[in-house]
């Protein structure tokens, strides 16, 4: 049985700030997904929260890039964001960055990850979702799930991965694409995806039959927007078992935390934190930036879970150590490399600030007298 599953995501109103999401709005999202599977629009949907943003979990047959799931996704998140605003919620709706849909989210503000498979005797798959952070915070995690034969046993183990993988990796710039084969062009491929400002993986390929395994979103908002609106805070599907890493290969690279983008006002750089769903609800400094693991089974399309994969004391030592680093980073204030560079800083307000100050720099050369400021005062000073 060819099935699609598609996870398309949206920040529509945070509850309280941008710490959580209001039980009225979530109820709201999921009547709508669960409205198209009576129609037989869907096969399957459910919904997952993770910090402000809520993800549509969706199986059905109309392949990737479908207008009419693409649709359905949308009109949620447009049913969602009324409710946020009679509540007066935080951000309603941000994340919806047009009045009218046109066809399909991508470019839209929505976050996608989508893949479309033959359903296999047993179809495990993890959806991951992170909050205060960008799509580039998958690379490291999935260039060990599927290059680094140190965390995945199963690429030196297993004849069906023995091959390797190719990864498609994402200039979010350009928007142009590359695929890089592993294990052949291993050091290319970490070239790429080591400047996580620029480069991301979107796509993972088995190289033995060309088989999907797994498909990140790689929507950046401020690239779309053309100014800050919130972080991009992705999604990520993953398969696991038989040909592809096992269930524990998948969850192993969280278990040591690492650095990424995002974190508060999406300007500074934290570590990201493998939560349960309960913890699922950044709040200091509005981070750090959190992921969960929601495990799923699919059965002739029927979403069989989620089992909340985090939700294990395996991971406690991750979520130590990922305090320990934001307080080491916190120590940095507003200074680098807390802060992100100026060049990651592009759509703050930094800009207008530099634009303020432009004619009031000069050059400081040896012997030259420096301006006394009484040339910057008006008459109204």
């Amino acid at each position: 049985m060819k099935i699609t599953l598609s996870v398309i995501k949206a920040d529509i109103g945070g509850f309280v700030g941008h710490s959580g999401v209001h039980p009225e709005v979530l109820q709201k999202v999921q009547e709508v997904g669960l409205k198209e599977v009576e129609k037989g629009n869907l096969i399957d949907c459910q919904t997952l929260v993770c910090g402000d943003d809520i993800a549509l979990v969706m199986t059905h047959q109309h392949g990737v890039d479908s207008e009419l799931v693409h649709g359905i996704a949308w009109r949620a998140f447009e049913e969602g964001t009324a409710v946020s605003k009679k509540l007066k919620l935080y951000g309603a709706g941000q994340d919806l960055l047009s009045d009218t849909f046109s066809g399909n989210v991508k470019g839209m503000g929505p976050g996608v990850a989508e893949m479309e498979f033959e359903e296999r005797p047993s179809e495990p798959v993890i959806v991951f979702f992170a909050d205060k952070t960008s799509p580039s915070a998958w690379n490291l995690p999935l260039y060990e799930m599927f290059a680094d034969p140190m965390v995945c046993a199963g690429l030196v183990i297993d004849p069906k991965m023995h091959d390797g993988f190719t990864f498609e990796v994402l200039d979010t710039y350009t928007g142009k694409a590359v695929k890089l084969s592993t294990p052949a062009e291993l050091y290319d491929l970490l070239a790429l995806i080591g400047s996580v400002e620029r480069y991301a993986v979107k796509s993972v390929w088995r190289n033995s039959d060309g088989e999907i395994a797994a498909v990140a979103s790689t929507q950046r908002l401020s690239l779309i927007a053309g100014k800050y609106v919130g972080k991009d805070d992705p999604v990520m599907i993953v398969r696991a078992q038989s040909g592809f890493p096992a269930v524990g290969e998948v969850l192993e690279p969280f278990a040591r935390p690492w650095i990424v983008e995002g974190w508060m006002r999406g300007s500074h750089n934290g570590p990201l934190m493998p939560v349960s769903f309960k913890q699922a609800t950044p709040t200091r400094f509005d981070g750090p930036p959190r992921v969960i693991a929601a495990g799923y089974q699919i059965a002739n399309g029927k979403l069989i879970g989620p089992r909340d994969l985090f939700d294990d004391p395996a991971f406690d030592r991750a979520r130590e150590q990922a305090q320990l680093m934001a307080d080491i980073l916190r120590r940095q204030g507003i200074f680098e490399p807390h802060r992100l560079p100026s060049e990651e800083m592009e759509y703050t307000t930094l800009p207008k600030i530099l634009k303020k100050l432009e004619d009031r720099f000069y050059e400081l050369e040896e012997g030259k007298k420096a301006p006394t400021g009484e040339e910057h005062h008006t008459e109204t000073d």
